[in-house]
C-alpha cells in the first residue's frame, strides 16, 4: 500500500551513493515519468537499488566466503579463516574511510559483533555447529570473521532504517522490546540446559508487533506494510544465504559434517527471533518515529 510523502528530511544524511540513485530516479521522472506505470517500475527499480546498497557488507562478506572456499590454497601460509577474517576488517575499514557508514552507526555494528561472537563462542562448545580448526585470528573454536557476519545484518539494519526513513505506527514500548529481546537472547543459551520457550517467545512476539506498521520511503512515495512481515521476509533471505555460505564450507552444522545439506527451514525461526535481537539493538541508534515525526527522537 502506498501513501504520498514529503520532501526527505533526512537525506542528508545519505551517503554520495545513496543521494546518486535519488538523483537517478529523480532525473528520470522528470524526462519520462508522467505514466503511472513508469512511476511504478521506477519505485520498484531504486527500491532494488536500495536494498542491494543496504546489503552491501553481507554481500562482501558472502563473495568473499565463497572466493575463498573456491580459490584460496588449502595449504597457503595464511590460513583461510584468517585471510576471511583480514577481509571482513577491511571491509569495515573501507565503509568508514569512504563514509559508507557513520560512527554513529558503527556502535551498534559493534553491539551486534560483540553479541554475534558470544552466542558463537557457546554454540561451537556445545556442538551445534562448527568451523574448521586452521588459523590463529580466532577465540577458541570461533575464527574471528564470524562476528563480521553478523556485524553485516546490524550495518544493513541501520542503513536501511536511514535509507528508507522507516516510521512506525503502534510500535511497542521499547521496554517491551528490550525484555523481549533479552529474553530471546537468553534462551539461545538456556534452551541447551531447560525447556525451549521459543515458541512462546514468538508469540511475545506476534502479540507485542502485531498491530505494527512499517512506513518506509522509497523515492516519491511512501509505503507501508506489517512489520512483522518484513521481519519474515529478512529472516527468509538470511536462511538461503546461509544455504549458500554453509555450502562453501564457512561453518558446518552435525548433519552436513559428512557432505552438504540444506539448512533445515526451521532455522528461519531462529532467524526471526535473532531479528528482534538486531531490532532492539538498533533502536538504541535508531528510536522508533511515527510516520508524522519529523524530527528524530534520543538522537
Amino acid at each position: 500500500m502506498s501513501e504520498t510523502s514529503p520532501r526527505n528530511p533526512r537525506r542528508q544524511e545519505f551517503t554520495g551513493v545513496e543521494r546518486a540513485i535519488d538523483a537517478w530516479a529523480a532525473e528520470r521522472l522528470r524526462r519520462r515519468g508522467r505514466s503511472r506505470w513508469r512511476r511504478v517500475v521506477l519505485e520498484l527499480l531504486v527500491f532494488g537499488a536500495k536494498q542491494a546498497w543496504a546489503c552491501v557488507f553481507g554481500a562482501l562478506m558472502l563473495v568473499g566466503i565463497v572466493a575463498a572456499r573456491l580459490w584460496w590454497p588449502d595449504d597457503a601460509a595464511v590460513a583461510r579463516n584468517d585471510a576471511l577474517t583480514v577481509y571482513a576488517v577491511l571491509i569495515q575499514v573501507v565503509m568508514l574511510a569512504t563514509r559508507l557508514e557513520t560512527a554513529r552507526e558503527l556502535w551498534v555494528i559493534m553491539l551486534f559483533h560483540v553479541a554475534g561472537t558470544g552466542m558463537e563462542l557457546f554454540k561451537t562448545d556445545v556442538g551445534s555447529w562448527s568451523y574448521e580448526a586452521e588459523g590463529v585470528l580466532r577465540l577458541g573454536a570461533v575464527p574471528l570473521f564470524t562476528g563480521f557476519m553478523y556485524a553485516s545484518v546490524g550495518s544493513y539494519m541501520v542503513r536501511t532504517m536511514r535509507m528508507f526513513d522507516l516510521r512506525f505506527s503502534h510500535y511497542p514500548p521499547l521496554a517491551v522490546t528490550i525484555v523481549i529481546g533479552a529474553l530471546i537472547y537468553a534462551n539461545f543459551f538456556a534452551h541447551h540446559y531447560v525447556f525451549d520457550f521459543r515458541w512462546l517467545l514468538l508469540g511475545a512476539v506476534v502479540i507485542a508487533w502485531g498491530r505494527c506498521m512499517m512506513h518506509f520511503r522509497v523515492h516519491r512515495r511512501r509505503f507501508r506494510m506489517p512489520v512483522l512481515v518484513a521481519f519474515a521476509l529478512v529472516a527468509v533471505f538470511i536462511w538461503f544465504a546461509e544455504n549458500i555460505a554453509t555450502s562453501a564450507g564457512a561453518w558446518a552444522y552435525p548433519d552436513q559434517v559428512d557432505g552438504w545439506t540444506m539448512v533445515s527451514p526451521q532455522k528461519i525461526v531462529s532467524w526471526f527471533l535473532l531479528m528482534i535481537i538486531s531490532v532492539v539493538l538498533v533502536t538504541f541508534v535508531h528510536r522508533p518515529r511515527s510516520p508524522d515525526q519529523d524530527e528524530e527522537v534520543g538522537s
